[in-house]
């Protein structure tokens, strides 16, 4: 997970610990996962994908389909 965000923000790994902190999902010396953390790191991009568009929608996450290309989810009609 920290690999994949620190692309997502052009590179800046201590930007991507940062985030990763401020979510709760790495400790606070930054060199652990928290629980919940651990369980983020174990979902794909998919089942990441999903999730956070749920948590925003209210929805369930089986109401997306999934852009693997583009790792977006969009509403099943």
């Amino acid at each position: 997970m920290i690999n994949r965000l620190t692309a997502q923000v052009g590179g800046n790994r201590s930007l991507a610990i940062g985030l990763l902190k401020k979510r709760g999902h790495l400790s606070d010396d930054g060199k652990a996962f928290t629980d919940e953390g651990a369980k983020r790191n174990m979902m794909t991009a998919e089942e990441r994908a999903k999730s956070r568009a749920a948590k925003l929608s209210g929805r369930s996450e089986s109401d997306y389909d999934y852009n693997a290309e583009k790792n977006t989810v969009k509403l099943r009609r």
